[in-house]
């Protein structure tokens, strides 16, 4: 089969690799789309190994049908549509996936829209609802309102009931995702994310959980505006390694900071966590309520190209390679 490598020059090429030999509890997908993550991009540097055990090459998320499976494998069959969480290796023709990381196309997606689904909803489920405990009619801040992620996590949070601020780097930007519903969209090229954060509390709606993939200074200068007992869950730090916390703030409203990576969990909670999003996601999924957002979908072969998109942060929404027909 043919798999996304990484040459001597951080190329990326479209090369012969060994077809995946499946264990008896897995099954061989042939991948119809992968999607992309800013994980990739990082591993392409060599800065984010993928798990011991797991391919080379790249990849998160993928969608397509199952050609063979294990002698240990319930429910799933030959032919079944599924998406799937992977370690790495999506960046293929074929992967070897354990039957509990896998979960079913909902009804109505296409593969492309189907493979945008396992990474970025499980982290986005993940930190809002099990590490930031979201209710209905609290409020969110999802910064980063044009990446992939946030384009999961905005019209999610707003399915659950919940009342949702982004930051973005322009009114142009602005516009663009005006559409995935967020109730308080702050240009952060021209506002202090940190006072509109304290207007909003003045007003009696201040955050009770922040998935935070930006950090850096605009954390420790935000975090005193929660409401008490919030919950800021750090997945990422683009925006800078280092903040200033005051920690008065922290011990008198009992907030919680917290770090939260996917990638290292144990494959048990991964596997709860897929199935938490069949049971609690998928029906807002199949009823419209949720829509994956895909901004541009490239030939497996424009890998390249693809990756480009996410470093010059062009996308609203997530990049794709397609991989093989849906049919």
């Amino acid at each position: 089969m043919k798999a996304i490598l990484v040459d001597a020059e951080k190329n990326l090429v479209w090369s012969d690799v060994e077809t995946p030999a499946i264990r008896p509890d897995e099954v061989l997908v042939k991948i119809h789309a992968a999607a992309l993550n800013r994980a990739d991009l990082l591993q392409r540097e060599g800065k984010y190994p993928p798990p011991a055990g797991c391919p080379e090459w790249m990849g998160l998320e993928i969608a397509g049908e199952i050609v063979e499976t294990g002698g240990e494998v319930p429910r799933w069959k030959v032919g079944d549509r599924v998406c799937a969480l992977l370690g790495g290796g999506g960046y293929a023709e074929y992967a070897a996936v354990k039957y509990d990381m896998l979960m079913p196309v909902p009804k109505g997606l296409t593969m492309e829209e189907a493979s945008a689904l396992p990474e970025a909803y499980a982290t986005s489920y993940l930190n809002l609802f099990l590490e930031g405990h979201l209710e209905k009619g609290q409020t969110a801040f999802i910064p980063a309102g044009a990446s992939g992620l946030a384009s999961v996590a905005i019209p999610m949070a707003k399915a659950f009931g919940a009342r949702v601020i982004t930051s973005v780097l322009s009114d142009e930007i602005a516009e663009k995702i005006k559409d995935l519903g967020a109730d308080v969209i702050i240009n952060s090229g021209k506002e202090c994310v940190e006072k509109v954060l304290e207007n909003e509390e003045k007003n009696g709606m201040p955050v009770n959980v922040s998935m935070d993939c930006l950090s850096g200074e605009a954390l420790g200068k935000s975090l005193p505006f929660m409401a008490r007992g919030g919950y800021w869950i750090v997945i990422s730090t683009l925006a800078g390694v280092e903040t200033k916390v005051l920690l008065r703030p922290l011990l008198t409203k009992g907030l919680h900071l917290v770090g939260s990576m996917l990638r290292n969990r144990t494959p048990e909670f991964k596997a709860y966590l897929l199935f938490e999003l069949v049971k609690n996601v998928w029906p807002k999924i199949e009823n419209g309520e949720i829509r994956p957002t895909i901004y541009k979908v490239f030939p497996i072969e424009q890998a390249q190209d693809a990756h480009a998109v996410l470093e010059r942060s062009e996308n609203v929404g997530k990049v794709v390679l397609k991989v093989c027909g849906d049919e």
